[in-house]
């Protein structure tokens, strides 16, 4: 399977995209910004290719399996992204709740100025978490690419 994020506006403070699977357009996705040197909890991962594994320990991956007993079988976590170490996609309105990580959602702003937001996160993530998850556990392997383009 593979992941497709398009950058396409970025702010002083955050950065919307597309994210597609399989090519297919699926939702949207809201971002920290980018920042010449790295500044913690604030600065966007780099563009690049990245394996999408499941990560089954910390806070995170808790506080999820019991907001999403249903489906939850660990954080969607990226590998391998230069100067970062737990970066998922997962739940959140705006760059703030971002600390580096993808955030999805199905209702953006347009965000000219200032905080990007995206709205139903909730609903995007339910509906782009079991596809991808089923994936990595079949072995078939998931891959997400990131291309800025703002």
């Amino acid at each position: 399977m593979h992941l497709e994020v398009l950058r396409y506006n970025t702010t002083s403070d955050s950065t919307l995209g597309v994210l597609f699977i399989n090519g297919q357009f699926t939702c949207y996705s809201v971002e920290d910004t980018w920042h010449f040197e790295k500044v913690a909890g604030e600065t966007r991962i780099p563009a690049g290719t990245y394996e999408v594994r499941l990560r089954n320990e910390g806070g995170l991956t808790k506080k999820y399996a019991g907001k999403y007993p249903s489906m939850h079988r660990g954080m969607l976590w990226l590998q391998g992204v230069p100067g970062f170490q737990w970066v998922y996609i997962h739940v959140g309105n705006t760059a703030k709740a971002s600390e580096g990580c993808i955030l999805v959602g199905l209702d953006p702003n347009s965000a000219v100025e200032s905080d990007a937001f995206v709205g139903s996160s909730g609903n995007a993530y339910k509906m782009i978490y079991p596809p991808i998850a089923d994936a990595i556990e079949s072995g078939e392997g998931v891959q997400i690419t990131v291309r800025d383009y703002a």
